[in-house]
């Protein structure tokens, strides 16, 4: 059985747990989370999400110039009112270069043309600069908080980085 096929079984199940969730329902906690796509991190079991808690937006590396627009909506039609951005260790856009990782495209026969892959060499900086980023947005909510988290896989300890360090 395929891994789609799994999840379809699975969700079968899950139907009849949680039948009737509101489909424009605010988030609870009027949260707004960028994180990784990484699979090691699990929002519920590591950062306490359940259904219906938060919008829980994910990418390659968690970096905000790919979740403004998810942000943006999030905020102005479901009236999110915090938004938490989550970078973690031993990420697979840490350690390579911006070259590396074009080169792997290459290696497979695709060019990836003019894309900024969002790689970056500094943990601590790639999330400073996402918060920065943010801030500079004018489509995103600046009267909120905005804070800068760091998920250690090895561990599972969440930490928040300063934000008063931008200036460094």
């Amino acid at each position: 059985m395929s891994a789609i096929d799994d999840m379809l079984h699975f969700n079968k199940g899950v139907v009849r747990l949680y039948p009737g969730i509101e489909s424009k329902a605010p988030p609870r906690k009027r949260l707004a989370i960028v994180a990784c796509m990484d699979a090691r991190i699990v929002p519920a079991t590591h950062l306490g999400i359940q259904v219906g808690d938060a919008h829980i937006i994910r990418n390659a590396g968690g970096r905000v110039a790919e979740a403004i627009r998810s942000l943006a909506l999030s905020q102005v039609l479901l009236g999110t009112e915090e938004v938490a951005v989550i970078h973690h260790t031993d990420c697979g856009l840490l350690a390579p270069s911006e070259d590396a990782v074009r080169a792997a495209f290459l290696a497979r026969g695709i060019d990836p043309g003019g894309l900024d892959l969002l790689t970056f060499s500094d943990l601590d900086r790639s999330l400073l600069d996402d918060i920065a980023l943010y801030r500079s947005s004018p489509l995103l909510r600046q009267d909120i908080p905005v804070r800068g988290l760091i998920f250690d896989v090895a561990t599972s300890r969440l930490s928040e980085v300063d934000a008063g360090a931008l200036g460094r």
